[in-house]
């Protein structure tokens, strides 16, 4: 990393300490009342953690988004995709997509701290509909650009002063419109451009991965095959399966069986549902085939994992 583009990582990291050093201090009643640091944050689409102790791994459900590590490292596990990563790195969800994450790193005295910033879609096809078509399509090929974005220092600074708009309630009317357009600028100057540019549609509608994600998600139960999908989405399966990639990392089938497992861990989690009955909810046929892929993807089998799970949630924050 170049030392300019450190530089203004450094300042992010700083003020994102900050803030999360405040929202660590609101109580109960506080949040109820939602005070202006909350409606600050959620107004410019900004979440803020810092965690002083390394996490297990749990499933999250990541909405269109840029994720920033500024301090310490975490794991992420998208379909086969195992890393871990850091500041050096950052990831853009496009769709919905299905994660498996934990902090893997908490040295230094501020912890691990990261950022998340939603995506506004309008504001990204704006952005998009504003640039040549050279500038927002590179030929990666069916697997897309890698998971993991890498910092320019242009990015790194918009990406500061977006967080700095957290501290500066009377610049954000004016500033947030333009500082939110640059980042997304800033974004498509990078290698993650075709990802970014995958979930969209020029006619402002849908994106075909976008309703893919959404009949996945909402119908898991069903059986998804990829000739039945791309029927129902009326395109073909190499433009369905092409695009999701992109997007997504994943293939449809392998999106919505980290879609279906997610679900049956958190009903076993959380509703202390029996394996038996969380795999048949979410369109498991075989129990013996869930086991395996649950095994696969958790290390260990469903039961013994939703104690340890349950036993780690109440102190695992969003991450």
């Amino acid at each position: 990393m170049d030392t300019l583009t450190a530089q203004h990582l450094d300042r992010a990291a700083e003020i994102a300490s900050r803030h999360a050093a405040v929202l660590s201090r609101v109580s109960t009643a506080d949040v109820v009342a939602r005070p202006a640091s909350v409606q600050r944050a959620e107004a410019l689409g900004l979440t803020v953690s810092r965690v002083h102790e390394p996490t297990g791994l749990f499933d999250r459900r990541y909405v269109p988004s840029l994720s920033v590590v500024l301090r310490g490292r975490k794991r992420s596990i998208v379909g086969d995709d195992d890393q871990e990563w850091g500041r050096e790195r950052f990831i853009i969800t496009p769709v919905d997509l299905p994660v498996i994450a934990g902090v893997v790193d908490t040295s230094g005295d501020d912890g691990f701290v990261s950022a998340v910033w939603k995506l506004d879609p309008v504001v990204v096809g704006e952005v998009v509909a504003s640039m040549s078509t050279a500038a927002t399509t590179t030929n990666l090929g069916t697997d897309g650009p890698p998971r993991l974005g890498t910092w320019t220092a242009p990015l790194a600074d918009a990406f500061s002063r977006l967080l700095a708009l957290l501290g500066a309630p009377e610049d954000i009317p004016v500033l947030f419109p333009l500082v939110s357009r640059e980042v997304v600028l800033r974004l498509l100057q990078t290698p993650q451009a075709p990802r970014i540019t995958a979930a969209l549609d020029g006619g402002g509608t849908a994106s075909v991965v976008t309703e893919a994600t959404a009949l996945l998600t909402g119908r898991m139960a069903e059986p998804w095959p990829m000739e039945r999908l791309a029927r129902q989405l009326r395109v073909s399966e190499s433009t369905l399966f092409a695009r999701f990639k992109q997007a997504t990392g994943m293939s449809p089938t392998q999106y919505l069986k980290r879609t279906r497992l997610g679900e049956a861990r958190r009903r076993m989690v959380l509703h202390a549902d029996s394996a038996a009955r969380a795999a048949a909810a979410v369109g498991y046929r075989s129990a013996s085939h869930f086991s395996r892929d649950y095994r696969e993807a958790y290390g260990r089998p469903p039961a013994a994992d939703a104690v340890a799970a349950r036993e780690q949630l109440a102190l695992a924050p969003a991450v």
